[in-house]
């Protein structure tokens, strides 16, 4: 591993310890190289960069989730709490995509915020 790559692993890390997902267990099981990629690149790259907030960061990424009907936004969900969202907030931020992203894709969000709410864990 390059200077480079420990650095954004380090960045990447600390920006999943902020989120309060621990060091993102679930894709390092699913397979190591997916986990260095999405640590290195994703957090330690595109997370950590300056300008915006890390709440604003998480707000946008489960507007995005949302509107493409990915079931990863249960993870966000799970977590948005560490970095201040209230129950009423994800509702909101669902209730928001509604005429951008669909009903179908708010309904479904919203399913899997109850879900996620009731204490069900969130799978990739």
């Amino acid at each position: 591993m390059s200077d480079m790559d420990d650095a954004r692993e380090k960045a990447g890390l600390a920006v999943l310890d902020q989120l309060g997902w621990g060091q993102n267990e679930g894709v390092r099981e699913l397979d190591e190289d997916l986990w260095r990629i999405v640590t290195e690149s994703n957090f330690g790259t595109i997370w950590s960069r300056p300008g915006l907030p890390l709440r604003d960061r998480e707000l946008i990424c489960m507007s995005i989730l949302i509107a493409i009907g990915a079931h990863g936004v249960a993870l966000h969900f799970k977590h948005a709490h560490n970095l201040g969202f209230t129950e009423e907030e994800l509702k909101e931020i669902i209730l928001q995509t509604i005429p951008y992203a669909g009903l179908p894709r708010a309904l479904q969000a919203m399913a899997i915020l109850k879900r996620t709410l009731a204490g069900v864990e969130p799978q990739l």
